[in-house]
């Protein structure tokens, strides 16, 4: 397992985009029947989140990979970092879209994936996308469940879909925090690799653009998105960028 370090309540893992990205392909190849593997994409937001709810931080800690989704959490762990650990390894950023992207170029027929979430247009619209930039990537299904929390036969069904379809690989996204309940759910139901991506359907799909790769690298991402979805994304980030920033600042002076 990867060195973990702690920001806020969360324990991070330390990886590269290439590593995360070999690790899902070689954990969704093993033929066993135990349960699965979770993978989280944690932000400023999700610290935030977790910082308040220590359900949902025990959920995302008990996944087997937590990888840093924001560059300010990249700047956050290697300044922590220093407190925590003798190496001094670079730390960076394991973007699920970048993830995803990675994961479908480089899947072989041992790979099948199962697409969880968004709206049924922005499905067919990422099925379309990945059949032709990624045409060796195998996508055996796919599920707009809808925005109301699902009964437990719900899950039951939706678990019997996942598994007709052979998939082994999951990616999921159903917006923050339930894409991470449902993850770790997954992985306790079923053999396969689930992974909370976020937007990562909006963005490969093209429904929604991403933000330019200087704002990415910078650190002003979170600027580029609220611009574009203020009315989704303000109390995401009045309440979140300071609690983030507040949370950081409190753990490197008081530890």
């Amino acid at each position: 397992m990867s060195e973990r370090i702690t920001i806020g309540p969360l324990r991070f893992s330390r990886v590269s985009l290439a590593s995360t990205i070999s690790q899902v392909l070689r954990w969704s190849s093993e033929k066993t029947a135990k349960p699965g593997r979770s993978i989280h994409f944690a932000n400023a937001y999700t610290i935030a989140l977790a910082s308040k709810n220590s359900e949902y931080a025990a959920t995302i800690n008990s996944g087997d990979l937590t990888c840093c989704d924001g560059t300010p959490v990249v700047w956050a762990g290697a300044w922590l970092g220093k407190q925590q650990s003798e190496h001094q390894q670079s730390w960076e950023r394991v973007y699920g879209p970048d993830v995803m992207r990675g994961v479908l170029a480089a899947s072989t027929p041992d790979h099948k994936h199962f697409l969880l979430g968004s709206t049924p247009e922005t499905l067919r619209e990422l099925i379309a996308v990945i059949a032709v930039e990624f045409p060796n990537a195998q996508v055996v299904g796919s599920l707009s469940p809808p925005f109301t929390g699902p009964t437990a036969a719900e899950l039951s069904k939706r678990d019997a879909l996942i598994a007709e379809t052979g998939a082994n690989i999951v990616w999921v996204g159903l917006g923050t925090p339930k894409q991470d309940y449902e993850v770790a759910r997954l992985a306790r139901s079923l053999p396969v690799t689930a992974l909370a991506v976020g937007a990562a359907f909006d963005f490969i799909a093209g429904t929604v653009a991403q933000a330019p790769t200087w704002m990415q690298r910078s650190g002003t991402e979170w600027v580029y998105r609220w611009g574009k979805e203020p009315k989704r994304l303000t109390k995401r980030y009045l309440w979140g960028n300071p609690t983030f920033v507040s949370i950081v600042v409190k753990q490197r002076f008081t530890n």
